[in-house]
C-alpha cells in the first residue's frame, strides 16, 4: 500500500521520549495526501488492524515497545488569519505555540498570549481542551471539522456540539473523530478566569526542563492541585527507576528517555494510589496513555 511503511521508530514524537516503534505507519501529510485515509479504510478492514490517529504526540505516553499494528499520523499544516474578520483557520496539526506567538508579534493579536510556550497541537489542544493561566481552548473556539473513524463521514461541530469541560472534550470522550481542521473567533477576550502570571517568565524559570507531557494529572479542585497532593505522600522528587516527578513541579512527571515506558507506569499507579489512600481522590491523567 502506498505511504505505509513499517517498523518505524516513533519515540520522537512524544515528549517523554521513551523508545517506541510502530509495525505499519501511515504518515499523511499535506490536503493532496489526505486522501490516503480513505484509501487505507479497505486495507484496514482486510487486515483486521487496530489503529491509532496523532496528530502531535506530545501530550501522549506510548506505553508499548512495538504498536503491533497501524498508527496513522496527521501531519497537515497550513493556518490564516483575517485582520477584518479576526477569524483563525488552521490545520489539525498546527502547533499552537508558534500560532499565539505569530498572531502577537506579527499581527498584534495577544488575545492567545498566555499559549506562548504550550507545547502540542491544534489537534491535541481541541482534543483535550488545553489550557494555561485561566485561558482554555474552549474559550475563542467556533468549530471543528473532523472524521468520524466509524462512518468515515466529515462532520462540523460547533461549540455547542463539542461538550468542552476541564481538560476535556466530546471527542475525548467518544474517541472516534479524526480531527482536521478549525477556526477560533479573536474578536473578544474570553477566558475562564483572569490572570497576571508572566506565563513566558515562568516557563522559562519556573517549569522544570527535560523529557516531560508537562502537568501530567489534572488538578481535582483549584484549591487541590495534583502537584499538592503528590507532595503530601511525599513522592515529590520520588524516583522510580528512570521515572520521577519534578523537585520543581510535583506534578510533572519526567523521564529521562532512555530507558522503556514501564517505569513511568509504575510511578503513575503508585501517586494514584497514595493520594486515593490519603485523601480519597482518584488522580486522572490529562495526558493520554497510548496502550497496544
Amino acid at each position: 500500500m502506498k505511504f505505509l511503511t513499517q517498523n518505524i521508530d516513533i519515540w520522537h514524537l512524544s515528549n517523554f521520549k521513551t523508545p517506541a516503534k510502530t509495525q505499519f505507519f501511515l504518515h499523511v501529510q499535506s490536503n493532496e495526501q489526505s486522501g490516503q485515509i480513505f484509501q487505507s479504510i479497505q486495507y484496514i478492514r482486510e487486515k483486521w488492524l487496530p489503529y491509532i490517529i496523532l496528530t502531535g504526540g506530545t501530550n501522549s505516553l506510548f506505553a508499548f515497545d512495538t504498536f503491533p499494528w497501524l498508527l496513522r499520523y496527521i501531519d497537515i499544516h497550513g493556518w490564516r488569519y483575517d485582520l477584518d474578520t479576526k477569524i483563525l483557520s488552521c490545520s489539525a496539526a498546527d502547533k499552537i505555540w508558534d500560532i499565539a506567538e505569530v498572531l502577537e508579534t506579527q499581527y498584534g493579536q495577544d488575545l492567545w498570549h498566555r499559549f506562548i510556550g504550550l507545547p502540542g497541537s491544534i489537534a491535541g489542544a481541541i482534543y483535550g481542551n488545553a489550557g494555561c493561566f485561566g485561558l482554555e481552548t474552549e474559550n475563542n473556539f467556533l468549530d471543528v471539522e473532523v472524521l468520524c473513524l466509524e462512518s468515515w463521514e466529515i462532520f462540523t461541530f460547533s461549540k455547542d456540539d463539542m461538550d468542552f469541560s476541564y481538560r476535556n472534550s466530546r471527542l475525548k470522550k467518544e474517541k472516534k473523530y479524526c480531527i482536521l481542521h478549525a477556526r477560533f473567533d479573536l474578536s473578544e477576550k474570553k477566558e475562564k478566569y483572569s490572570s497576571d502570571v508572566d506565563n513566558i517568565k515562568f516557563r522559562e524559570e519556573i517549569q522544570p526542563k527535560g523529557n516531560s507531557c508537562g502537568s501530567f494529572f489534572k488538578n481535582p479542585s483549584k484549591q487541590q492541585s495534583a502537584g499538592y497532593l503528590i507532595e503530601q505522600v511525599w513522592l515529590k522528587w520520588y524516583h522510580l527507576g528512570w521515572a520521577y516527578f519534578s523537585e520543581k513541579h510535583a506534578n510533572f512527571l519526567m523521564h529521562d528517555g532512555q530507558w522503556t515506558y514501564e517505569d513511568l507506569l509504575l510511578l503513575i499507579e503508585l501517586a494514584q494510589k497514595k493520594v486515593q489512600e490519603q485523601f480519597w481522590i482518584l488522580l486522572e491523567p490529562e495526558v493520554q496513555i497510548i496502550l497496544p
